[in-house]
């Protein structure tokens, strides 16, 4: 790996969950490993951890609109459709947008978006045909709006089955001020699973403890645009900061993890947190790493724990002298799974406003070595210290605010009140 930009340019190509383009990014991966522990002069090497995800093989999908398709995707794993139906436009689709309406079995509601589980409930309860969901902004080209298939949570669908669909905002705009009555909706799709994985490596610890800390960043990507930010940064700054470990092997044992399929629902993280569960408790702290590098931008910490996690990273910025914004919460990202586990985390990062996720901007030109070499500089700087520590210097503990942020996040807050009824 000659500088850290080399590899996010080299990882920069579609890898979507299940793939065989994100296998090719896990073995580029794993021989990076490989070869930076050969160069340490150790025997450290790099493992595959598969698990099987979920996914649809879709045969066909259109919406089409007075004899005219319309550019369209599907919601995965949704279920089929064929028919014309009825057309109703119904905002947020809130509680209060339901009042008065009945079956909706020959309908297809067009929203603006599934925010929530309760959302989708509703429409599941008025026994929806189908559901449309707006995609971008209405000057975007259908290009630039980036539509791509997305997954139907496992949390909606334990509410039942509705096929869904994505189209652009111009053309959910001109259905909506056309005061168009019906529409054409087609949705084949066969649900199957498929192979992912993660990519491991441990450095043990000089110390007889069993103390560990896990270090985090996905490599997967979503189907449009080449996942150069996110997130080929964040893997490429987490085999910086192996190379530098591999070398200089710390007190407590640091585990490593590239994640598979974080784009598909934090799928990686999870399939290692479930099959690892007795390992967990020597994991005392988390580091995750998503969005690093850009040029232009700001450096981010998201904090996942307790006021002490807050006091020891507001004192670290100011010892260090590393500008960063910070924020206590949930970080959507592979460092939540071990956080609902009790394991406090640090999400290290840059934002920018020149840039935008899971769209075909999400491109190479945004990052730069320089500002990634200072993010990964900064990490090593603190995982050292931390796992060099004497003492850790944060407890492994989530506070009880952060864990209700978890339950929602999670939707085990929906499941505990399906339990509670029971």
């Amino acid at each position: 790996m000659e500088t850290l930009l080399d590899f996010v340019k080299k990882l920069s190509f579609t890898r979507v969950g299940g793939s065989a383009e994100e296998r090719a990014a896990a073995e580029m991966i794993r021989e990076e490993i490989d070869r930076c522990g050969k160069e340490a002069g150790s025997d450290i090497r790099g493992e595959f951890m598969p698990f099987r995800i979920p996914g649809a093989d879709v045969e066909k999908c259109s919406v089409t609109v007075q004899g005219r398709e319309i550019p369209s995707k599907p919601y995965l794993r949704s279920g089929d459709i064929d028919r014309e139906c009825r057309l109703l436009y119904m905002d947020d689709a809130l509680e209060i947008d339901f009042a008065g309406i009945g079956d909706l079995s020959d309908t297809a509601v067009l929203l603006n978006g599934i925010w929530d589980e309760e959302t989708f409930k509703r429409l599941v309860e008025h026994k929806a045909a189908a559901f449309l969901v707006v995609q971008g902004k209405y000057y975007f080209s259908a290009e630039e709006v980036s539509l791509y298939a997305r997954e139907l949570r496992p949390h909606l669908i334990r509410n039942g089955k509705i096929p869904g669909f994505l189209i652009t905002a111009s053309d959910a705009m001109a259905l909506v001020q056309q005061e168009t009555e019906t529409i054409r909706l087609t949705l084949k799709q066969q649900d199957v699973e498929r192979e992912s994985q993660n990519v491991l490596a441990v450095i043990p610890g000089t110390w007889d403890t069993e103390e560990e800390i896990v270090l985090t960043a996905h490599y997967d990507s979503v189907p449009v645009g080449t996942g150069s930010w996110d997130n080929a940064t964040g893997a490429a700054a987490l085999l910086g900061i192996y190379r530098y470990f591999a070398a200089h092997p710390p007190k407590r044992t640091l585990r490593f993890l590239w994640c598979g399929s974080e784009e598909l629902g934090l799928l990686g993280s999870k399939a290692y947190v479930e099959q690892n569960e007795s390992r967990l408790e020597q994991i005392k702290f988390c580091f995750n790493f998503d969005m690093c590098g850009t040029a232009l931008g700001a450096n981010r910490i998201m904090m996942t724990g307790n006021k002490e996690l807050e006091t020891f990273v507001d004192q670290y910025l100011k010892l260090t002298g590393y500008s960063a914004r910070t924020r206590q919460g949930v970080h959507s990202s592979d460092s939540a799974p071990f956080c609902d586990k009790g394991i406090p985390a640090l999400g290290l990062g840059r934002g920018t406003g020149t840039a935008e996720i899971h769209t075909i901007h999400d491109l190479i030109p945004t990052v730069s070595d320089k500002a990634l070499r200072k993010n990964v500089d900064f990490a090593v700087r603190m995982i050292g210290d931390m796992a060099n520590a004497a003492v850790l210097p944060i407890k492994r503990e989530i506070p009880e605010d952060r864990k209700k942020e978890l339950d929602k996040y999670f939707h085990h807050d929906t499941e505990k009140k399906k339990e509670e009824k029971v």
